[in-house]
Order: C-alpha cells, then sequence, then structure tokens
C-alpha cells in the first residue's frame, strides 16, 4: 500500500557489557563478568529503529547477509506475518544458519519497531490484559559453593528469604544433570519437602527437575509433590516423547508443564494440548520462536480452557504475560542467594521487572518490547557493525 512504512536497513552492533547479575562470591558459569551482546536494529523508511538484544553467535555477519537482510530489507513494517512466513521457508533448508533463536529476535526486533511507531508499549498491542502481574521467584540450580544453594536446608532458607521479599510463589530448580550433576529424585525431594516445611501452605511451591528423569523417577517425584501440595511439576523427562508425559499426565493429580524446550513453535504445543500430554502448556520468546508464536500459543491454550505459562523472565517474556489472562505467573529470575537480581547490566537504564512488596511486577508504558536500552553506552562501547 503506498505510504506504508518499510524496513529500509538491518543491522547488527557488537557491544561489550557485564552480565545482569552481581554476586557476593563466584557461581559457577553465572559470575559478573566482561561479556559480548549484539544488538539487532530494524530501520524504517521513516528513520524509526526496532531493537533486539542476544548473543552474537546467533546474529553473525553470515546470517544477516545471506538471509536476515534479504528477508526483511523492503519489505512492509507492518507486514509481520507474511515476513515471518517467508522466514520459516527460509528455515526449512536453511536450520543452521536460522536456529531458532537467531529467528526469535528477528520477531522480538519487528514487534518493537511496530510499537515504537505506534508509541505503545507492545503488551498493549498483544492484548493488554493485565498493567501488572504476579511474579514466582524462580531460583537457580542448586550447586556447591558456599553460601548458595548447596543442599535442602539452604533452599529452605532461599524460600523465607523470597516469601519476606513479597513473592507469593517460588519454582525450585534443583540439581541439573545437564550440569553434571547425577539425577535423584530423592535429593529433588528433600529440597521440596525442606522449602514447604519452611514456608508452609501459605506460598505456592513448584519444581523444575529440568527433563532428565525416567517414567518411574517422575512418577515418583510428581506423588511426592502432590503430598507436599506443590501448584506444578514442569518438564521432569526430556520432551522427545509425547507419549511419557502423556503417560505420566495420566497417572499424576499435579499438573504436569511442558513442552518448554520442544522444537515446532505453537503448533508443537497445540499437539501436545491435543493428545492430553500436559495439563499446563509453555512456551518462551527467545526459545520458542519469538513473540509472535507465543501469543498464538496462549490463544490456543485458551481455546482449550487451560493455562499456558511463559518460560524465562525479560521484556518479552513479561509483556506475553501481561497480553492475556492465559498466564498465570511471571517468571522472575534466576535467583540465588549470592545474586542482586536488582542491579540492571550497564547497556539497560532499569531492569525490566521491578518487583512490588505484594509481589507483583509493574508493566512499563514506554513504547516498545520495554527492554530499557541505553543507546548511548552501547554506541560508546561498540566493538563491531555489519
Amino acid at each position: 500500500m503506498a505510504g506504508q512504512p518499510v524496513i529500509e536497513s538491518v543491522e547488527v552492533r557488537i557491544f561489550s557489557t557485564e552480565r545482569g547479575t552481581v554476586h557476593a562470591q563466584p557461581v559457577p558459569g553465572q559470575d559478573r563478568g566482561g561479556v559480548d551482546l549484539a544488538l539487532l536494529v530494524l530501520r524504517d523508511s521513516d528513520g524509526q529503529e526496532g531493537y533486539a538484544v542476544g548473543q552474537p553467535e546467533v546474529l553473525r555477519p553470515a546470517q544477516l547477509r545471506d538471509h536476515i537482510a534479504p528477508l526483511l530489507v523492503g519489505r512492509p513494517v507492518f507486514g509481520r506475518e507474511a515476513i515471518l512466513a517467508d522466514v520459516y521457508r527460509r528455515q526449512r533448508g536453511q536450520q543452521a544458519h536460522l536456529p531458532e533463536r537467531t529467528i526469535c529476535r528477528i520477531d522480538v526486533a519487528l514487534w518493537d519497531l511496530q510499537a515504537r511507531r505506534l508509541g505503545q508499549p507492545v503488551w498493549r498491542l498483544l492484548g493488554g490484559a493485565r498493567p501488572r502481574v504476579p511474579a514466582y521467584a524462580s531460583t537457580m540450580r542448586g550447586d556447591d559453593v558456599p553460601g548458595g544453594l548447596t543442599d535442602p536446608r539452604a533452599f529452605a532458607d532461599f524460600a523465607v528469604a523470597l516469601a519476606e521479599r513479597g513473592y507469593r510463589a517460588i519454582k525450585l530448580h534443583t540439581w541439573h544433570p545437564a550440569y553434571g550433576e547425577e539425577p535423584d529424585p530423592r535429593r529433588d525431594i528433600a529440597a521440596c519437602q525442606a522449602a514447604r516445611d519452611a514456608v508452609g501452605p501459605r506460598v505456592e511451591l513448584m519444581l523444575d527437575p529440568y527433563h532428565w528423569y525416567s517414567r518411574t523417577d517422575a512418577l515418583s517425584l510428581g506423588r511426592a509433590l502432590e503430598e507436599l501440595g506443590f501448584l506444578w511439576l514442569e518438564e521432569p523427562m526430556a520432551e522427545t516423547s509425547m507419549a511419557a508425559y502423556r503417560w505420566l499426565s495420566d497417572n499424576l493429580r499435579i499438573p504436569v508443564v511442558g513442552p518448554e524446550t520442544v522444537a515446532g513453535r505453537s503448533q508443537a504445543r497445540a499437539d501436545w494440548i491435543a493428545a492430553g500430554a500436559t495439563a499446563i502448556s509453555r512456551i518462551g520468546p527467545l526459545n520458542g520462536g519469538g513473540i509472535t508464536p507465543c501469543l498464538k500459543a496462549l490463544h490456543t491454550a485458551d481455546s482449550f480452557g487451560m493455562n499456558c505459562e511463559i518460560h524465562g523472565s525479560g521484556a518479552a517474556s513479561l509483556a506475553l504475560v501481561a497480553a492475556t489472562n492465559v498466564s498465570r505467573w511471571y517468571e522472575r529470575g534466576m535467583l540465588h542467594p549470592l545474586v542482586d537480581y536488582e542491579t540492571p547490566p550497564p547497556h539497560l537504564r532499569a531492569i525490566v521487572d521491578p518487583l512490588d512488596p505484594d509481589g507483583t511486577v509493574p508493566l512499563s508504558e514506554e513504547p516498545g518490547v520495554g527492554e530499557h536500552l541505553d543507546l548511548d553506552y552501547i554506541e560508546a562501547h561498540r566493538k563491531a557493525a555489519y
């Protein structure tokens, strides 16, 4: 249509910053230090820009030159569905060059550009159901760091501290086998029992043991959580088998949550829902294709009368939770006894999810996704651009 703005250029700016957490002691893989990030910039024919932040490895020069720019430049700013359809077609034969985490950043940047043009926050454009949302505290995994989450007592003490800060729900990430720990449902149950004993029934509790257990171990874990009054059991087995999740859901009263990491965006969630594989669906904007597939997954779950919880913290996740009433909670974290979560990294003017004393997070009215980028800092610390 004549007069419609189009995407005029696509650029990636590599800049140096610091990790967004401050530690009293080092935590493996989580210590604050120098890190490089990539800012994807979409600029339209009127000079308006939209942004998405990612890791440099998912926004590489060859990806930009051969795939992202050819698919976006010259396209209407408000033609997101047509653009994404072409991106998905390209991905079918180029998955190594267009992984899901790259497509996520394209989609987030498109939403950010549209929202900035309209002078609205993305959460309002997505549905605008709630100007504030309840948050649950999402812990880091168990570790062996002094003063950290070393044993069930440490999880219990941390749960009390989180409840005193205003959280009305806490999700435990226990000792993840993907990081080298031997899976042991008895150890998980001990941590869950300690947390429940510490906070009592006034705080909702959930568990994410990180999809490693067999059916029988997941079943025994789920039955223990039922006795402890946990709200849900998330991703206790590998998500490569939908049938295993359907079997587990059929044999437990506690809601089983998933899939979180399976490929297939909103279509995969629809299949899992139709199969009765989980009682609560799950998807995230940074590993599920971006904001657009997440919104479709939310609407699909709503059509079946079930909740769809959004995976991960951050501006895009927060916007999706506020968009509808389908997600009960916003996942705030990852949290740890030695981490100052409230201090933003220097490339942000503020954290995206300030917690109020009542355990809720207010939504920003700032136009865009809500990332609060400090563009002056990013420019001053730019290392490369392409």
